[in-house]
């Protein structure tokens, strides 16, 4: 019997999401919508991601993609694995031990890592307190890497720009939880793998593995 996975199904449309955050966030496309909303009309500035620093946590093949699609927007970028001596497709790669250096050298600290030990409550009071105050969270890994009490001290505290959540801890979120009052916290129903492509993906996966094992 052959077993198999679909590693890789998830990654260009979970890239895609992260980068349609950040980019939302740096353009400032939520006062967009809010002046669109209202009709109005007011000439607002909008950030750049060019030349700004990412740190992904995670390098599996959703870490990989999104990695890819930064460095295609001119972003430095930083991969964190467990094995960096594997090396990748960041400019540079670091060990889980070296998660808080790196995240004081970031502008975006993106998580595309497993729920392990070692991941949960990873990001804390104490990475919080080493990430820019003009540094962006997203988390498109599990709820729990994340300190979800820190997360909502970092953003009423201002100590963070902002923060993406596709996955949170609880999850779902409950209605009256905090972070749904925030206006510097976006919050999607862990929906970033969820497009048309990902059926066709699986088969297109299923396909090549079933060729790989009549060709063996």
């Amino acid at each position: 019997m052959t077993v198999t996975n679909a590693s890789g199904v998830h990654g260009p449309n979970v890239a895609e999401q992260v980068l349609g955050y950040v980019l939302s966030d740096v353009r400032n496309l939520r006062r967009a919508w809010e002046q669109n909303e209202r009709g109005e009309w007011n000439h607002f500035q909008g950030g750049e991601i060019r030349g700004s620093t990412a740190t992904v946590v995670g390098m599996g093949p959703i870490g990989k993609e999104i990695i890819a699609r930064f460095n295609d927007f001119g972003v430095e970028t930083i991969g964190v694995r467990y094995t960096p001596e594997k090396g990748g497709n960041a400019d540079d790669v670091v060990g889980f031990e070296g998660t808080l250096d790196a995240a004081a050298r970031s502008d975006y600290l993106v998580l595309a890592c497993p729920l392990t030990e070692t991941t949960e409550g990873l990001v804390d009071e104490q990475v919080f307190g080493a990430l820019s105050p003009d540094a962006m969270l997203v988390n498109i890994a599990r709820g729990q890497v994340v300190d979800t009490d820190a997360l909502v001290s970092a953003l009423r505290g201002n100590d963070i720009r902002s923060a993406a959540l596709d996955v949170t801890d609880p999850e779902p979120l409950p209605v009256d939880h905090p972070l749904w009052t925030l206006s510097n916290c976006l919050v999607t129903p862990h929906n970033a793998g969820h497009t048309p492509e990902y059926w066709r993906r699986c088969t297109n996966i299923l396909v090549d593995a079933i060729d790989a094992t009549s060709l063996g």
